[in-house]
């Protein structure tokens, strides 16, 4: 076994620092993902969100392997971040309205619906992810492997933890729709085409991101009344066709 192509030939304190390092970044960037896992997979049916969350975190992961290969170069191509950060807002006023607990007639998610879901999210959010263990393991592959790896089982925990708290704490659903709204905009806000052009400062950028973020929960509100309105005005309208009926027959 070649130690010096994993990276294993020189195991000092940079070494085990790297993996301290990439420890504390896992469990700091592995929230939102598993934000969005838990929000995909509330849908399923409780038997199916285990595998939903092992699965779909599983597949992410994965490509996530691949992405780093790529990522850096990447980020430097405009309107990546942006048509990113646009996709993740739409993402998180789907999920919303589907978690919503005042939401009606929900559709029943399939688990393939809920990996796919899960897997545009991941790959579109992870670039922060896959930079920043890039960045630690300093070249170092057994390091970068390390850090891929662990992520797995951080955001299936935390992804089991959050599902199962939605169920009892509706309001998680909003906080995680809010979540989701700031990534988005910071995504977006970061964008080299966005960050040409209008240069923002810091205090506009967190702005927005404050903004996106309570305007995706205003979109998910906007979406569960026009939806709700639109089967009332259905309901009215056949309840008025089997009133009508009888006339028609005299």
């Amino acid at each position: 076994m070649d130690l010096a192509a994993w990276g294993l030939d020189q195991v000092n304190w940079k070494f085990f620092l790297g993996i301290f390092n990439i420890i504390i970044i896992d469990i700091i960037l592995a929230g939102d993902n598993a934000v969005v896992i838990a929000m995909a997979v509330r849908s399923l049916p409780r038997r199916q969100r285990q595998w939903g969350i092992v699965l779909g975190a599983g597949a992410a992961v994965l490509l996530r392997v691949v992405l780093t290969f790529f990522v850096a170069k990447l980020l430097d191509i405009q309107f990546i971040k942006l048509a990113g950060g646009v996709l993740i807002l739409w993402i998180a006023v789907k999920l919303f309205v589907e978690g919503a607990p005042e939401q009606v007639d929900k559709e029943a998610k399939t688990l393939l619906q809920a990996m796919w879901l899960i897997v545009v999210a991941d790959i579109t959010m992870s670039t922060d992810n896959v930079l920043a263990v890039a960045g630690a393991s300093h070249g170092n592959l057994f390091l970068l492997l390390f850090g891929l790896a662990l992520s797995i089982p951080l955001v299936v925990f935390t992804s089991n933890l959050l599902s199962l708290l939605m169920d009892r704490y509706p309001i998680i659903i909003y906080i995680g729709a809010a979540i989701l709204g700031r990534v988005g905009a910071e995504m977006i806000f970061t964008d080299p085409w966005v960050v040409a052009w209008l240069a923002p400062p810091a205090w506009l950028k967190y702005t927005m991101e404050g903004v996106f973020a309570i305007g995706v929960i205003v979109a998910g509100k906007a979406w569960i009344w026009l939806t709700f309105r639109r089967a009332r005005q259905a309901a009215a309208l056949a309840a008025a066709e089997v009133t009508t009926l009888p006339t028609e027959e005299q």
